[in-house]
């Protein structure tokens, strides 16, 4: 069934962008309590919308709405306008788009937030895109994407530290482990910069905390007077003065520092506070260096996520903090450079091609064009083939992922995506990307579980929100020729119901199939990714249905065990790490796979992720808890960041490729492998002293 909907044009915008842009702004509203790169913009209006929660909306099913089963949503149906955080790509490095709505800059200060080359980062609404769209400067405009929140398998808290030796590496002598270097994570959960980790005669070791959703300091631009490159105009930034007058009063008998300086984040056992440990607490491996830290408004408990971006720009914003924060601290030692700075990210997304070319990861790669400067980012968890929790329903995590050829035209491939049900409904926005090469043509066609086929989709056509008997709505785009790699497109969109009453219908569940039909073809090459997020509950429908943000997958017969890596961990320029099991002498089977989308060699190397001690952030009352055990590639990516900075410490003028190239040379293959490059574990093992040692070899090397 070809829809009547269907339309041909070419946009550049993202369809994603293009599919807010279809919604009406209640829908939108919603849309923004779980769409990252969409807020709404009126704090008293948010609260009068309902929100896709269980106590805070009515949820239906197909079968119709049960009013003894459900709870009414509050206030009137009153909306605010929408805003979206967006990537915007110039036709040409130089020039320079007019944003002269004058309202933007009554809402946000500034319509453009950043710039890096030939990308900016911009927070519009709806109406403000499409104008800038039409400008000839603009090449693309994308929304960031969404950054997954980590989930570490975590274990009972401990007593015991880690023993101190077993993050020492090297000669101290030489690196002074990392104090004239800046290590910078970027995280979530709070960093609990009072733990006795961080704390020395000196007071904390964390120079700066930047909570982007913070409130309880002014922004880094406010803070500093005007606005600067890297320095921006939202959230909280703590000093360490501040930090070490919270310390002081704590030591006094006060409150716990941690309150007297609150980040918008304080999570017991926080993600953020652990990784930081890793990378650079006493028993970490820098255990002399400076930290600095970015708070990212990524928390799934929040009262609210409709008014906060926690989206790929908001990444993008953090990087440059960080780079920015290096300059600092450079001129305040009265060095004619900035100190070297290691960066780690333990965050990741699936979205986009995995071959680097994702607006983020342009930037990132663009920002470490620059020597003295690293960025290590976890490979991802997308290797579990087990629930996440024993409470959530039986479903497999890992099949993200779909790899296939269409030999010749008039052929087709069938891609099998699963949408959950039996006792859950799933009010989430549902994504699949295909990207085949721009030589090719191919046809499109989806059919829905129990329903005719939408369809065919040809290249350069759409159709949107084309809606089905029970109320779910099918979005499908196939674009040609995206400008920053010039493949082709198809993106198959799955959303559920928000009806004017308050009620929303779950997507409907099943086996979707997604026909992919040669129309000409010369390569036949294509991958598939779903974007997702781990799993949430948000309330009962009725006495048998549970409501869930749930992340949709492939079936077993359609899943690829390949190309997992976080689209982040696939930047040219970053180190992608992946989780040893150093006591099984094996690769996590959690962690995520390479190569690239594009082929290459991704993850990188291998680290230590398997059980790590490190700190517990927010949660000790005494020295009984205050360490705690988690596994992931999280945990593995600090370690990596830790060695990493210990080499800017011997040679600062290390570029990024180089510190890579270091990296994979010493690395060490698993037991019974060969030193070639491996899906799960990279060029191998990191061997942190080797690193060291080939590092202080190569400085000593004369420059000619």
């Amino acid at each position: 069934m070809r829809p009547p909907n269907v339309r041909g044009s070419v946009r550049r915008i993202d369809p994603k962008l293009q599919l807010m842009a279809t919604g009406s702004t209640r829908h939108n509203v919603i849309r923004a309590e779980h769409a990252a790169a969409l807020r709404a913009l009126s704090d008293a209006q948010v609260g009068t919308t309902p929100a896709v929660r269980g106590d805070r909306v009515r949820l239906t099913t197909a079968a119709g709405l049960d009013e003894r089963d459900t709870v009414h949503a509050r206030g009137a149906p009153t909306v605010p306008e929408v805003e979206v955080s967006v990537f915007v790509r110039l036709r040409d490095a130089a020039a320079s788009p007019v944003i002269t709505d004058s309202t933007v800059a009554a809402r946000s200060g500034r319509a453009v937030t950043a710039r890096r080359d030939d990308q900016l980062t911009a927070e519009l609404t709806l109406d403000q895109v499409a104008a800038l769209e039409r400008r000839p400067e603009v090449a693309y405009i994308e929304p960031g994407q969404p950054l997954s929140a980590p989930t570490p398998d975590r274990s009972v808290d401990r007593s015991t530290a880690p023993p101190s030796a077993e993050r020492a590496f090297g000669d101290a002598d030489v690196h002074g482990y990392g104090e004239d270097v800046l290590i910078g994570i970027i995280d979530v959960e709070g960093f609990d910069f009072s733990h006795p980790e961080f704390v020395d005669d000196h007071g904390t070791r964390f120079a700066r905390i930047w909570d982007q959703a913070g409130t309880a300091r002014v922004s880094p631009a406010v803070r500093r007077g005007a606005s600067a490159p890297g320095i921006q105009d939202y959230g909280a930034e703590f000093h360490k003065p501040e930090l070490d007058a919270a310390l002081a009063s704590e030591r006094q008998g006060g409150l716990p520092a941690w309150r007297l300086e609150p980040q918008s984040q304080r999570v017991p056992g926080s993600h953020g506070t652990h990784v930081a440990s890793i990378a650079a607490g006493a028993h970490g491996v820098c255990r002399r260096a400076p930290i600095a830290a970015v708070l990212l408004a990524l928390d799934p408990d929040a009262e609210d996520r409709r008014r906060s971006f926690y989206d790929s720009t908001r990444l993008a914003h953090a990087v440059d903090y960080l780079f920015a924060m290096a300059g600092e601290m450079g001129r305040e030692r009265g060095l004619d450079r900035p100190l070297p700075v290691s960066i780690n990210i333990s965050l990741g997304t699936n979205g986009h091609a995995h071959d680097g070319t994702s607006a983020v990861s342009r930037w990132i790669d663009a920002a470490l064009s620059y020597p003295g400067r690293a960025v290590c980012v976890a490979a991802g968890n997308a290797g579990h083939v087990s629930p996440e929790h024993a409470a959530a329903p039986s479903f497999v995590t890992g099949p993200i992922h779909h790899r296939g050829h269409i030999s010749a035209a008039g052929l087709v491939s069938d891609l099998e995506w699963q949408v959950v049900g039996n006792t859950v409904a799933d009010v989430s926005e549902n994504e699949m990307e295909v990207w085949y090469s721009s030589q090719d043509r191919v046809e499109v066609s989806v059919k829905p579980p129990g329903l005719p086929w939408v369809g065919p989709i040809t290249g350069g056509e759409h159709v949107e929100n084309h809606q089905l008997t029970d109320g779910t709505l099918l979005s499908i785009y196939n674009e040609l020729y995206y400008p920053a790699n010039g493949m082709n497109r198809i993106s198959v969109f799955l959303a559920p119901f928000f009806a004017s009453s308050g009620e929303v219908v779950g997507v409907r569940a099943g086996t979707w199939l997604v026909r992919l039909q040669g129309h000409h073809i010369r390569d036949g090459r294509y991958h598939a990714w779903i974007e997702r997020d781990d799993p949430r509950r948000l309330g009962p429908i009725g006495a048998s249905v549970n409501a869930w943000r749930f992340p949709s997958y492939f079936s077993a017969r359609t899943h690829s065990d390949e190309s997992t890596v976080s689209s982040l961990a696939c930047g040219q320029r970053v180190v992608s790490v992946t989780n040893y099991d150093d006591t099984n002498r094996m690769i996590n089977n959690s962690s995520s796979d390479g190569p690239t989308g594009d082929g290459r060699p991704k993850p990188d190397l291998a680290a230590p992720g398997t059980d790590i001690v490190a700190a517990n952030g927010f949660a000790r009352r005494g020295p009984a808890d205050r360490w705690t055990t988690m596994t992931g590639t999280s945990m593995a990516s600090p370690l990596v960041a830790g060695v990493v900075g210990l080499m800017l410490a011997i040679e600062p003028r290390l570029t990024a490729p180089q510190i890579s190239g270091i990296l994979r040379r010493t690395s060490r293959p698993l037991a019974g492998a060969d030193y070639q490059w491996r899906k799960d574990a990279g060029f191998g093992v990191i061997d942190p002293a080797a690193a060291i040692e080939e590092t202080r070899w190569y400085s000593g090397l004369p420059r000619g």
